[in-house]
């Protein structure tokens, strides 16, 4: 039987975190929708089934504005929890974070980590995708944008922008993109993106749809 090889800190997380014990059936996956059972070894982890593979995840996009301390960090946590696909990070014009040269790329290892990590926890077997920065100019025409008192439809729409402490500047977008409201009361920054990602997704599978019941006379 085949012995994949652990990398030592995938290593660490199954033994001290997890707390794997010899003999334990664990699933192995290679983040593209691949996976396989595996059995706790003294040393290491053997294989125990043949490979299956998950049909792709529905395609659901948030496009992020970095957000101060580690509030960016938990969206992306829960982003990958709630089945986002992919995770832009946006250049909105009001960022309060540094996001330029080593400081941008220490924040997107950061971000890339996360992922990963949420990814096991959550048992996806996709990964989060982690798009390289983009440019509110660059933002494809279909994704809409969240915005208080927003009252587009979420019809057919399968990305969402979410901005920075300080919102958007007045004309960051055009005027014909699609708003979304995200409630009546005001969000701060973190919770719209966490509220917009659970939009996303809601309309996929898993989730239990509200329906009337009979009219009652």
């Amino acid at each position: 039987m085949r012995r994949p090889e652990l990398r030592s800190d995938d290593e660490h997380h199954l033994r001290r975190v997890l707390r794997a014990r010899t003999g334990e059936e664990i699933v192995l996956a290679n983040g593209h929708g691949e996976y396989s059972f595996a059995t706790v070894a003294d040393s290491g982890i053997s294989l125990a089934s043949d490979s299956f593979i998950d049909p792709p995840m529905p395609e659901r996009v948030l496009y992020l504005a970095p957000l101060k301390g580690d509030r960016s960090e938990v969206v992306v946590v829960k982003a990958t929890e709630l089945g986002i696909t992919r995770v832009v990070p946006l250049c909105a014009h009001h960022l309060a974070v540094k996001f330029k040269g080593d400081a941008r790329e220490k924040i997107l290892s950061r971000w890339r980590r996360l992922a990963a990590e949420a990814v096991g926890q959550c048992r996806r077997t996709w990964d989060l995708v982690i798009d390289d920065p983009l440019e509110v100019t660059d933002v494809p025409s279909d994704v809409a944008v969240a915005e208080f008192g927003g009252t587009g439809s979420l019809d057919n729409v399968r990305a969402i922008a979410v901005g920075p402490e300080g919102g958007w500047a007045p004309g960051e977008w055009a005027t014909d993109r699609t708003l979304i409201g995200l409630g009546e009361q005001v969000l701060r920054a973190d919770t719209a993106a966490i509220a917009a990602a659970t939009l996303l997704v809601a309309t996929g599978p898993g989730w239990s749809r509200h329906t009337a019941g009979p009219e009652v006379r």
